[in-house]
């Protein structure tokens, strides 16, 4: 596996992982916040973690990041620093719950909601030096169609985008598919439907938001699952634990 490098103009070369395995690349992304995405990300890295994969979690919501909140751990430095230049990933990297490795965002820094090329290789080169141990690598990105989202999506082996029932969260979700499709070159989406009241229901988003992709966009969308919605996420967001924890 290797982290491709991608941009609307060109298609460079890709950048390599170091070590003998090479993880799996996941960007698990949504067109707009509250649908659950973060706590996807730290609930799948945890069960992945439990069936013996070694996971690392990239926390790519650069300026607002939260998954080190959501498992209660406390960073002392973050991906801040290392775009900085004064630490790397292995620096910086936290030890969470069930053994998953973290690499934590910072909070308020809007700057990082759009990377700039220089920030985008040395992210590439830190992740190629430090990931070669890893089965997995999940790349939590924040919301929405800015140039960071975009950027970690389309380096990824696959593209998960989350959505919910509601119908904003659709409408974003596309906008999403189509900025990556088009600008991108993304033929393929993995789609996975969060806080679905039934199946019938997960079953109907998919639908609705499949058939404009396919009309409009020409791309593959691919359903792999939809989770229930479920009292003890609250709970467990409250606790600052992942659910596998309660």
């Amino acid at each position: 596996m290797q982290l491709r490098s991608k941009s609307s103009a060109s298609v460079s070369e890709p950048v390599r992982w170091d070590g003998e395995s090479f993880p799996q690349v996941i960007a698990v992304s949504s067109g707009k916040g509250g649908v659950g995405k973060t706590n996807v990300v730290a609930n799948v890295g945890m069960a992945l973690t439990k069936l013996g994969k070694r996971v690392l979690i990239l926390d790519a919501d650069l300026g607002l990041g939260n998954l080190d909140v959501l498992l209660g751990l406390v960073p002392r430095l973050t991906i801040e620093d290392v775009l900085a230049g004064t630490h790397t990933f292995e620096e910086i990297v936290l030890k969470g719950p069930a053994g998953i490795h973290v690499l934590p965002a910072s909070s308020g820094v809007p700057q990082l909601t759009s990377l700039t090329e220089s920030q985008q290789l040395i992210i590439q080169e830190q992740l190629a030096q430090f990931s070669g141990g890893m089965d997995v690598l999940l790349i939590d990105t924040g919301a929405g169609i800015s140039p960071s989202v975009t950027f970690f999506a389309s380096s990824a082996d696959e593209t998960v985008v989350v959505v919910s029932p509601e119908p904003t969260s659709l409408t974003d979700a596309y906008a999403l598919i189509k900025v990556l499709a088009r600008q991108y070159r993304e033929r393929r989406f993995k789609i996975l439907v969060n806080q679905a009241k039934s199946p019938r229901e997960a079953s109907e988003v998919f639908g609705k938001l499949d058939v404009a992709a396919d009309r409009f966009l020409h791309v593959a969308l691919e359903l792999i699952g939809a989770i229930p919605d479920d009292d003890y996420v609250p709970m467990a967001v409250m606790q600052q634990k992942a659910v596998l924890e309660l």
